[in-house]
């Protein structure tokens, strides 16, 4: 029997922000596991800290609440340990892009098969509306005594020149298409990005409900032939300067959807796999830690070929 929504719903009470953006965020992707039909017992939801980071309390599955800025490489441990995982690691534009944005660049080096969910309100929600890395030089939110006097940063192209090989974009209140996005990134082979606009009705009242939809529209919608796929490099090169341009596009209009996908690169896992030939059938969470009572001296066993047995 397929899975509902709600077999992902926790019974803890969601403690946001009436109007939070993180209610859509949730909502999205927990039909989106619905629909993928995921064990719980097989998912992995890592959080940081931040508003976004309490997520982790609502999805059911084995879920972590971990330090600022280390949703990302928690997560890339868990999921090089044992690969049969399905592991997404999630947390705000500051957590991730700010304290964190380290690992987000050295995930897309491995391209692990992990799904990252930026909730991205470009400001520091739960700390009290500071300036978070994507709102842009000289706006001025509510909390703040005076202009941003930082640039902001394009989350899309950092993830390109990283090298994630699936990069999204999405907005929290339109559920049913974020929803439709984080499938793809979950389904996606390789280290996904899916950046959701949010507002925040409680610090940002400049990038509002109202202020986003009158900019966004998707980019299928504007072009039925929108093809984001690359598959050698000559797709590469005939399609990148219209993904570049898309990814650049910022102010009366707002893209949504895909805008990338790399179909050529192998992930990580099957790097390991070619070194180690054994990786899949016995990764380092399946392999004995101990044989007939006694603890194994060395822990480098346990990424090597050589299968020990009790």
């Amino acid at each position: 029997m397929a899975r509902s929504w709600l077999d992902y719903k926790t019974d803890a009470w969601v403690q946001w922000c009436p109007g939070c953006g993180n209610f859509g965020i949730l909502n999205a992707l927990h039909r989106a596991l619905a629909e993928l039909d995921i064990d719980p017992s097989n998912l992995v939801v890592v959080t940081g800290i931040g508003c976004s980071g309490r997520s982790c309390y609502y999805i059911k599955g084995n879920t972590i609440h971990v330090l600022h800025g280390r949703a990302i490489p928690t997560a890339t441990g868990i999921k090089i340990a044992n690969p049969e995982l399905t592991v997404i690691a999630e947390g705000g534009d500051g957590d991730m892009l700010g304290i964190g944005v380290e690992h987000f660049v050295s995930i897309g080096r491995r391209n692990l098969d992990i799904t990252v969910i930026v909730h991205d309100n470009a400001v520091y929600g739960l700390t009290k509306g500071q300036a978070g890395p994507t709102l842009p030089s000289w706006w001025q939110t509510k909390a703040l005594p005076g202009p941003n006097l930082h640039d902001n940063l394009n989350p899309l192209l950092l993830a390109l020149a990283s090298g994630y090989t699936y990069i999204a974009r999405g907005y929290a209140y339109h559920v049913k298409e974020t929803k439709e996005l984080i499938k793809k990134a979950i389904e996606h082979k390789g280290t996904s990005l899916v950046q959701i606009l949010q507002p925040c009705p409680t610090y940002n009242n400049i990038m509002t409900k109202d202020w986003y939809e009158e900019r966004i529209y998707y980019l299928d919608q504007e072009d039925p032939n929108w093809d984001p796929q690359v598959a050698s490099i000559d797709d590469f090169k005939n399609k990148m300067g219209t993904i570049l341009e898309k990814m650049l596009e910022w102010g009366d209009k707002i893209p949504l959807g895909v805008f990338y996908v790399n179909l050529a690169k192998d992930t990580f896992e099957q790097r390991l796999e070619k070194v180690i030939p054994t990786y899949r059938e016995y990764p380092p969470a399946k392999r004995p830690v101990s044989a007939k009572g006694k603890t194994l001296v060395d822990p480098w066993i346990l990424f090597t070929d050589k299968v020990v047995k009790p």
